[in-house]
């Protein structure tokens, strides 16, 4: 319904004056209808009947006379609808951003060409210039003001409702408001200022970060399991089919013919493993991606000096997705070794019983791993059992940087 509403609100901002009051020429505030069908701003009609009496009130516009005062009904979606254009009116269009990249902020009090605002006064409501913004280090009054760095979204602080300037929390419906509104729709709500609940909130963002930069430790130490896997697949693989070929070379032709049905059931068999590997390592790498760019924008957040910024963006970031457990599947990397010492034996016995024994290595060979693990407990079994295997001795070693950096965070957790 809200998606809706804003399409139709930029469809008709463009003919403004269906949404301007008749009475006071603006757009209007807390928009009624009367019976006729016509809106007007609460305020502006109630006192156009005042000024009317003691004649029977009637519509501003098609002077419809009515016997008593009109119950006034809110109307929803023209509140909506208006709302919408104001913040859109308050976006600055990119002829207005003069200067240098999308960030550049225009000093309010420079006449003419305006100069770059080198900070914002959250407490004027203004941005200045390095010129104009001596006052408030030179005045005493002024010194108390809370300046911050020069932002395009200042009109974020301002209630489009009541032109108050927002500095209140209301915890029970989750928003930001200004005074009057704690005194109206908000009233006997929990709330507390702005700056309370953000010190609440930048505690349990630094966990988050701590959460994200653990999970991404993890991803990089079991991408690097997986690519040990690859590397000790392949040298199994490789081992497995030249040794099988010395020992089918001075067999007759019905062991050559065996030893290159070995032969393709190993290549086969090392083919699925690695793709298996490489798509768990391709994915892991598409979520390490996206959890630097959640730290990299948890960081940015955590250092913005404006409150209202924080707010109305912590829980869109905070509410961090995770990830499911890596699937996992059973470990055949003994297949090989039990192929080739099957092949060995088959070399001892006699030509009538080759048939069985190679029938015996084809069926060894044809294991395959399953397509997932099935958790995370799956995947670190089938880890120490690499580890067992002494598959991760060639694993490249951390630098102290980073080896620093992961014992802090442990040890933090």
């Amino acid at each position: 319904m809200r998606s809706s509403t804003k399409k139709m609100a930029q469809q008709v901002f463009l003919d403004k004056e269906k949404l301007i009051c008749s009475i006071c020429f603006d757009l209007q505030k807390d928009p009624v209808t009367i019976p006729c069908g016509h809106s007007y701003c609460l305020e502006c009609i109630q006192n156009f009947w005042i000024g009317e009496e003691p004649k029977a009130p009637s519509c501003p516009q098609c002077r419809q006379n009515f016997t008593s005062r009109p119950v006034l009904v809110r109307n929803t979606i023209l509140a909506e609808l208006v709302e919408d254009a104001r913040k859109a009116e308050l976006q600055p269009t990119s002829s207005e951003r003069s200067g240098t990249g999308p960030e550049h902020v225009d000093c309010d009090f420079c006449e003419g060409k305006k100069l770059k605002a080198a900070m914002s006064c959250l407490t004027c409501m203004v941005s200045y210039c390095e010129q104009h913004l001596q006052l408030h280090f030179s005045v005493a009054a002024l010194k108390k003001h809370k300046l911050v760095k020069a932002t395009l979204k200042l009109q974020e602080n301002i209630c489009i409702r009541h032109d108050e300037v927002i500095k209140i929390f209301c915890r029970t419906d989750q928003k930001c408001i200004c005074s009057l509104c704690s005194m109206d729709e908000h009233k006997g709500h929990d709330m507390v200022s702005a700056a309370a609940e953000r010190a609440e909130r930048q505690t349990k963002l630094g966990l988050d970060q701590q959460k994200v930069q653990q999970r991404i430790l993890n991803l990089e130490e079991d991408l690097e399991v997986l690519q040990q896997a690859v590397e000790a697949i392949n040298l199994s693989a490789e081992k497995t089919i030249k040794e099988s070929q010395n020992l089918f070379k001075g067999l007759i032709c019905l062991l050559e013919q065996k030893c290159s049905e070995v032969e393709q059931k190993v290549t086969s068999y090392q083919r699925e493993e690695v793709r298996k590997v490489e798509e768990l390592q391709e994915k892991m790498q598409h979520e390490i991606t996206k959890l630097k760019k959640t730290e990299a924008e948890l960081d940015q957040l955590s250092s913005t000096e404006d409150h209202l910024h924080f707010l109305n963006n912590y829980s869109s970031l905070s509410d961090l997705s995770i990830c499911t457990d890596l699937p996992s599947f059973e470990q055949a990397q003994h297949c090989f070794d039990d192929a080739l010492k099957a092949v060995s034996e088959t070399r001892e016995k006699l030509e009538e019983t080759l048939r069985d024994q190679t029938t015996k290595i084809l069926d060894i060979v044809d294991v395959f791993l399953p397509e997932d693990f099935r958790s995370r407990e799956d995947f670190m079994k089938w880890k120490d059992f690499m580890i067992a295997q002494g598959l991760q001795k060639n694993l490249p070693q951390k630098n102290a940087t980073e080896r620093k950096k992961k014992e802090n965070l442990h040890t933090s957790l």
